[in-house]
């Protein structure tokens, strides 16, 4: 058996650039070498290249995507998607990789684009059954003056978040009306669109949901319990500051639910390989909120998705190379 030459895409133009690496990382460290012969291509505004065990750096040719290494030219059979914002997770890898004929592990360049959007994704799934969410307000940059008055019909305390990108940077809660100024300044240094949301007092979750040969599987859930008023940046990437409870303490009832409410949004979204749904259990009225979708969740080893993997007994390298084999098989 030849092994398929998969090119793992990583780095990336956002704060996750670090982030994408530990995944690519991870993956490569689990996948079968004898059915994969896995190049890191890292990806930033400069370059996009690979950096063999020799420590020789090559440049994709973007033409075809392809390396030259050794006067041979490998072409993939393949692409795996690990860069966390732009330009992977929001469509545009997608797009150049679509118009190539190169298959890939993740959802198409439109689900991409849409769910990298909190507003619009939230416009999207508000109507499925048993699923809610917060008031919110969509502030862009240069309209931010017009809108006030709509802000501040929402209900304090609000979250203040940048609406494209899933790394949680620029991100703040704000109790009282003096101090969205600030906040706004903090979220539109990260991105021209800001996401003005109600905060919702509850549990806070995040699950997976994976697409295997048509059949829609949804992973156990994780609970995270935060030392920080809320999971920003700091929460997710420090040791210590916050707890992830795998599989998390749900009743019956409560699993079954979020698994109908989940694979709806998957569906509805049109999304392939494996997403990453995070929500609130309001603390009042147990009700199932939305955050927001992750179309490529982190992959290191101790993030969810492989928490999440493990605690449904499945083998890690497994799990990447049917996402690879599902993504050729499309």
């Amino acid at each position: 058996m030849t092994a398929k030459n998969i090119a793992l895409l990583a780095g990336g133009y956002s704060g996750e650039y670090e982030v994408s690496i530990n995944s690519a990382r991870n993956i490569a460290s689990t996948l079968n070498t004898e059915k994969y012969k896995v190049y890191t291509i890292l990806i930033n505004r400069e370059s996009w290249f690979y950096n063999s065990a020799d420590g020789k750096k090559t440049e994709v040719d973007k033409n075809d995507f392809s390396l030259t290494i050794n006067n041979e030219k490998i072409k993939f059979d393949a692409a795996f998607i690990t860069i966390h914002g732009t330009p992977g997770e929001d469509g545009k890898m997608q797009g150049y990789l679509d118009m190539l004929g190169i298959p890939y592990n993740n959802c198409n360049a439109a689900t991409s684009a849409i769910t990298m959007n909190k507003a619009y994704t939230k416009a999207l799934v508000q109507d499925i059954e048993n699923l809610y969410v917060a008031g919110s307000v969509q502030v862009f940059k240069n309209q931010r003056q017009s809108i006030e008055n709509e802000i501040y019909r929402l209900k304090f305390p609000l979250f203040i978040k940048p609406n494209n990108g899933g790394s949680s940077v620029g991100m703040s809660k704000v109790l009282v009306k003096k101090a969205l100024p600030e906040a706004l300044e903090r979220a539109f240094a990260e991105d021209e669109q800001v996401l003005v949301e109600e905060f919702i007092k509850g549990r806070e979750f995040s699950i997976g949901i994976v697409q295997f040969e048509g059949e829609i599987t949804v992973l156990p859930a994780t609970e995270i319990i935060s030392s920080k008023e809320f999971f920003d940046y700091e929460a997710k990437y420090t040791p210590g500051i916050s707890q992830e409870i795998t599989p998390a303490n749900l009743s019956p009832n409560q699993n079954e639910r979020i698994k109908r409410v989940v694979k709806e949004a998957y569906r509805l979204l049109n999304c392939k390989g494996m997403t990453r749904i995070d929500f609130i259990l309001e603390e009042t009225t147990d009700k199932f909120y939305f955050i927001e979708i992750n179309t490529t969740p982190g992959q290191s080893a101790n993030s969810l998705i492989p928490q999440q993997v493990r605690a449904a007994g499945m083998d890690l390298g497994e799990f990447y190379g049917k996402l690879i084999e599902e993504g050729i098989g499309r």
